[in-house]
């Protein structure tokens, strides 16, 4: 799953209000080259001027070469991602962003698609509905809001849905009383062949995950936007790096990727959560204590990748391809 995450530096050609505290960001080339081709469900990194990286869904068109477009929602309990870059993210400007990456890819042979998005999460669902438009198949977006004016992008949800606009589904909490989205309903209204897809706040995503969890893997998908579980901070263990010939013994309190970065081993991250996927680093020996968000029950088992700035080590030793 490791891809390579070259940086590109681009201009902001443009930003825009999309609904209430969320604006868009569309970012070309200064020359007008073409970008790196991406696919439905892509991020890509921002790298910030107060030193932070963070990830954000493309939710343009993958058949558009020539942009990228992310949706950045000021979040009232931001790390320190949003809220800088509303506040001095403007047009004209250059801006360092990552090749995208896709942890949540779409499934485009499937019959249907049914489309869960909480707030925000809508953004990689947008591409998602673009890709589907396109190939002329079969879907329904479900979209979650506390308050109508938080439904971003609505109006060009509407326009894709064309001469079918009961694909677009809005639930707004406040207009029901304070109630959630019902995801058992939804899923059980989804059909034998749909395959299903889920981006949004943490506890739709659990509420997904438990409706969701007598399909098969293959017809189930998520995207989370922050951790579920602590990072592994134990320590006490060794890491060998392969690449620079070092061995670091990670001290408690530390991640494997915290002890790495203070080593001066220069590496891609973001989330630090576990749930982007920048730092996936290939294990060579050794039993990882997985705490991502991003690897299938499969990969984890198999145990050949891991996400250092979250998962640990379950063994006295782990060798990696660093």
């Amino acid at each position: 799953m490791s891809q390579s995450v070259e940086p590109l530096t681009v201009r902001v050609q443009a930003v825009r209000w999309e609904a209430d505290s969320v604006l868009s960001y569309e970012f070309r080339r200064p020359d007008g080259a073409a970008l790196p081709a991406f696919t439905a469900g892509a991020h890509i990194d921002l790298h910030l001027g107060n030193g932070l990286v963070r990830g954000y869904s493309l939710c343009g068109d993958q058949a558009e070469t020539d942009r990228y477009v992310v949706a950045v929602n000021r979040d009232p309990n931001s790390r320190g991602g949003s809220e800088w870059i509303h506040a001095n993210v403007h047009a004209g400007e250059t801006i360092t962003v990552s090749t995208p990456r896709n942890n949540f890819p779409l499934a485009e042979d499937a019959e249907h698609s049914v489309l869960i998005a909480g707030g925000i999460g809508i953004t990689p669902m947008l591409g998602m509905v673009r890709r589907l438009a396109a190939l002329g198949r079969d879907w329904t977006l479900y979209l979650a809001v506390r308050a109508r004016g938080q439904a971003a992008f609505l109006d060009e949800l509407t326009r894709l849905a064309g001469d079918r606009p009961d694909r677009v589904r809005l639930h707004v909490d406040e207009e029901n009383d304070g109630a959630f989205l019902d995801i058992e309903a939804v899923v059980a209204a989804a059909g034998d062949t749909a395959h299903l897809y889920c981006c949004g706040p943490v506890p739709m995503l659990e509420a997904f995950e438990k409706a969701t969890a007598g399909l098969p893997p293959e017809r189930r998908h998520l995207e989370y936007f922050a951790g579920k579980d602590d990072a592994a901070t134990e320590g006490g263990f060794e890491v060998e790096l392969t690449r620079t010939g070092i061995t670091l013994t990670i001290p408690e309190g530390s991640t494997i990727l915290d002890a790495v970065l203070e080593a001066g081993v220069d590496m891609p991250y973001s989330c630090g959560e576990g749930v982007c996927g920048s730092c996936e680093t290939r294990v060579i020996s050794g039993t990882p204590d997985h705490r991502d968000l991003i690897l299938t029950d499969q990969e984890r088992e198999a145990g050949e990748t891991m996400m250092i700035c979250c998962s640990g080590s379950r063994s006295a030793r782990l060798v990696l391809e660093l």
